[in-house]
């Protein structure tokens, strides 16, 4: 019970401070938005590309003399 009456008591000093807060333009909002989902393509992508080429060094690999998986870590 005590421990509520302390976090009501600190809420109410937070919100009664005169804070002021940095205003960020709509610009800059849009701006780290699209870099974000540009970033995410991006790795997507690469991740994606990394992927197939390791598939098709595995499967490369089962056309070795005799079936022998050589240069190929599992």
């Amino acid at each position: 019970m005590a421990h509520n009456k302390f976090f009501i008591v600190v809420l109410f000093f937070l919100c009664k401070s005169t804070v002021s807060c940095y205003r960020i333009e709509p610009g800059t909002i849009a701006g780290i938005i699209c870099a974000d989902v540009l970033l995410t393509l991006i790795i997507v992508i690469v991740t994606y590309r990394c992927a197939s080429l390791r598939r098709q060094k595995i499967e490369n690999a089962n056309k070795v003399y005799m079936n022998v998986r050589a240069n190929c870590k599992s």
